[in-house]
């Protein structure tokens, strides 16, 4: 800081202990949204479990326990959410620790970063370049302190701070340092509900879920008139005893509740979570996983992202020996008190500092390019960006620009006329030397950059550092090297969305650019990623559909940002990738299934209700629904529990496709009514009437099952393709599982089964095949109507990072 600048006294351990007592503490809320004790609640007390709970207390009364064993889904339902959300908890909370700001508290017992949670009234907090004000605070030092708070007015512009200015949580520092004293903490901040939002897992805003909640609301609509018609005709018409009717009237009612699909979703949406955790990903917001699976732009700083943090001064370039280039380096990087990469680079290599005393600063800003030091009668020193700092015709400009071509990065050292302090400043630059910086190509940018290529998603490098330069790296990296320089792009959205559709790589681009560009890109129709690092990527950050930052950066980056990649590798993006994928093709084909059974169900509900109030307008005979609650139970058991389960949890790289629900409905509803149909076909052809013996209405339901279950293992089959060698083997134990139960005796004599009359069996066996034909013929016709090219077989392809 500039000599002369009084140093702000922290508080003593005493101090803290008791502002700790007072409850003085920064309390803002946990980062978890629900406690254990909520998860459990949220997972056990829903309304699918309060419907099955009812329905199997019904089942109860009858004394059929073997007709209750569809309560299971409550135990399963309750226990697999409940443990995969409590898992998810604890790994976002670990990770959270890891990647959570962690602010500079000036104490008498020493100076150490510690959580935001451990500040308390009145410390004294150290700010930089990057820093995030954790808490509302008052400003006790400054050295050119300017705070952005556009992420709490909307402001783009950054805000000169004096000592006494007021700033607020939620802002961040782009230029100078000094430190604040807290005045607000915990939920009295003015932002802590607003940074809470930023940071916490949450379940909203997914395409997903709100397609799923759209069609639940779609079923809710069928279930109502199909129950009431179903519970009408079982119990006042069939005129059987009220115990057939309440087992005819619950395994009617039972396979119409969805009961696994918002469990499945919630579980697949948890895994991906563990399975990023692992890879040291930490998901802010939940539908991140989903959203950048739909992404097809991805914007990616060049610093950080394409190359290494860290630099080496590769040599320097004397353009004025008369002048104490090496001792101006030494000067500058050792009077900044939070350098960057490029100035602790310098300051490694030139260590030894002259005694010079400051009389101005200028920090370095993203929209200048340059910082300076004023030394009195050493000189008003600048260090920026050559091709700002002086006339790009000139010969120190021309030479920078060759430099840069190869890929490195040039600083200029120059001398200025004037103070750097001066609102004319950087005034007249004389070159002194050029500052050629190295940095190395991450090694796995290549391989990030091909799985982006082969999955139609393409890359914008957007970097603040010189074009040429920048165009180099991506050039080495397999991209095309169109570089174009910022300052030269138009400033309406049509220009710069026809730039962008252009171009690749862009250099020397301001904040607020690349905010304007992320909104072209938006809008024309893409769906954008925007990597970075630094506090000039957080408006982008924020405005993107997705905005991943590096666990390294700033933390202002890390608050906007929904994934952070605790590692800094930009290779883990196609992971994240591949993950929102898994979940999107996954719970795809999980939600056919489900859905199938509920419109198949639905529909029987309706036939066999209609008939039954045909009777009683027109005296004909009342019809017994066929099944009992344990068949509809052993049905689910293998066309749609354990299959669902297993394919919401394989690897999936397909790319997702839109409109969810359309596709969902397009397989579902003809799949349900073709099942729907040909098992109400099977049980007419062996239905005898309310008169029937027990037997024979044990043969028309075991008939009107067998239908039930040929297709809906075939609707299964479609489901899982394409194939490969685990699907079909899944499909294959699927049904044999079904033949072994009607070849056991005792599952037989356990599931009131009577497959012997063959006649009947031969008959279900058909129209079960006639059935599976139609769903065939429909899944080839739903693929010419979707515009896709149905795949019986998954196609090889070549190994990727997210396939690895």
């Amino acid at each position: 800081m500039v000599a002369g600048v009084t140093i702000a006294v922290g508080l003593s351990d005493d101090d803290v202990a008791r502002r700790i007592a007072a409850g003085q503490t920064n309390d803002v809320p946990a980062r978890a949204a629900r406690s254990v004790a909520e998860i459990v609640a949220a997972n056990v007390f829903t309304r699918i479990n309060a419907i099955l709970g009812v329905l199997f207390a019904i089942v109860l009364t009858t004394g059929s326990l073997i007709n209750g064993l569809f309560g299971l889904l409550i135990v399963f339902n309750s226990v697999i959410g409940m443990v995969q959300e409590i898992r998810a908890k604890q790994t976002l909370d670990k990770l959270a620790i890891v990647g959570q700001a962690k602010p500079l508290v000036r104490r008498r017992s020493g100076t150490a970063e510690l959580l935001p949670a451990d500040v308390v009234l009145d410390d004294v907090i150290e700010i930089g370049p990057g820093d995030q004000i954790v808490v509302d605070g008052e400003v006790v030092e400054q050295t050119d302190l300017e705070v952005d708070e556009s992420l709490l007015t909307g402001e783009a512009d950054s805000i000169g701070k004096h000592v006494g200015a007021q700033v607020m949580s939620g802002s961040f520092v782009v230029a100078g340092a000094g430190a604040y004293r807290a005045t607000r903490v915990g939920r009295d901040a003015y932002a802590a509900k607003l940074a809470e939002e930023a940071s916490k897992f949450t379940l909203v805003k997914s395409e997903l879920r709100s397609g799923i909640d759209a069609i639940l609301k779609f079923i809710t609509y069928l279930l109502i008139p199909a129950g009431l018609l179903i519970i009408y005709t079982q119990l006042f018409t069939t005129d059987v005893g009220w115990r057939a009717s309440v087992l005819a009237m619950v395994g009617a009612l039972v396979p119409m509740v969805p009961e696994g699909l918002v469990l499945m979703t919630s579980l697949a949406f948890a895994v991906g979570v563990i399975r990023l955790g692992r890879r040291q990903c930490l998901v802010q917001e939940l539908p991140a996983i989903e959203g950048l699976a739909r992404v097809d732009v991805v914007c990616a700083d060049k610093t950080g992202t394409l190359t290494e943090n860290g630099m080496r001064v590769a040599e320097t370039v004397n353009l004025d020996g008369g002048l104490p280039a090496e001792q101006a380096l030494a000067a500058l990087a050792a009077a900044d008190p939070r350098p960057n990469a490029s100035i602790a680079a310098i300051a490694e290599a030139f260590p030894s500092a002259p005694e010079w005393t400051a009389t101005a600063t200028a920090p370095f800003k993203s929209a200048t390019k340059w910082s300076g030091i004023s030394y009195g009668g050493n000189g008003n020193w600048l260090i920026g960006a050559p091709d700002v700092l002086l006339d790009p015709a000139s010969p120190a400009a021309a030479r920078a620009e060759r430099i840069g071509a190869q890929g490195l990065r040039v600083l200029l050292l120059g001398a200025s006329d004037r103070p750097v302090d001066d609102p004319q400043a950087p005034g007249e630059v004389t070159p002194v030397a050029l500052v050629v910086l190295e940095q190395k190509l991450r090694d796995d940018a290549r391989a990030t950059l091909d799985y982006f290529a082969t999955q139609d998603v393409s890359v914008k490098v957007i970097s603040g550092d010189n074009a040429v330069s920048v165009g180099a790296v991506a050039g080495k990296l397999g991209l095309v090297a169109d570089a174009m320089d910022a300052r030269q792009l138009p400033d309406d959205t049509a220009g710069l969305a026809a730039a962008l559709e252009t171009h690749t790589v862009f250099g020397r681009v301001r904040p607020d650019q690349k905010r304007a560009m992320v909104a072209a890109l938006q809008g024309d129709g893409h769906t954008v990623a925007m990597t970075g690092d630094g506090v000039n990527d957080v408006l982008a950050l924020k405005d993107a559909d997705i905005g991943v930052a590096m666990g390294s950066g700033s933390p202002a980056a890390r608050a906007v940002a929904q994934i952070v990649l605790l590692d800094n590798r930009f290779a883990t993006l196609p992971y994240v990738v591949g993950e929102g994928r898994r979940v999107i093709g996954n719970i795809e084909r999980v939600a056919n299934l489900f859905l199938t059974k509920t419109v198949y169900s639905v529909l029987l509900a309706l036939l066999v209700g209609l008939t039954g109030l045909g009777s009683v307008l027109f005296h004909t005979k009342p019809m017994l629904f066929p099944f009992q609650p344990i068949h509809v139970t052993i049905a689910a058991w293998f066309t749609i529990g354990i299959p669902s389960f297993i394919l919401s949890l394989a690897p999936n790289n397909e790319r997702a496709h839109p409109g969810f629900v359309r596709r969902v409905m397009t397989g579902a509803l003809p799949a349900g009514l073709i099942v729907g149909a040909a098992t109400f076909g099977s049980y007419l052809i062996a239905y005898h009437g309310i008169a029937a013996t027990p037997a024979e209405q044990l043969q028309a339901s075991t008939t009107a099952l067998i239908t039930l279950l040929v297709t809906a293992v075939w609707v299964l089959a479609v489901v899982a393709r394409p194939y490969q060698w685990w699907r079909l083997i899944l499909v294959a134990c699927c049904g044999l599982a079904y033949v072994a139960i009607f070849a056991i005796p005792l599952a037989r004599e356990k599931f009131l089964l009577d497959p012997s009359n063959v006649a009947l069996t031969s008959v279900a066996l058909g129209v079960g095949a006639l059935g599976a034909a139609a769903i065939e013929g429909l899944w080839w016709a739903q693929g010419l109507l979707l515009g896709e090219r149905p795949k019986l077989w998954r196609e090889s392809a070549p190994a990727t990072i997210a396939g690895r």
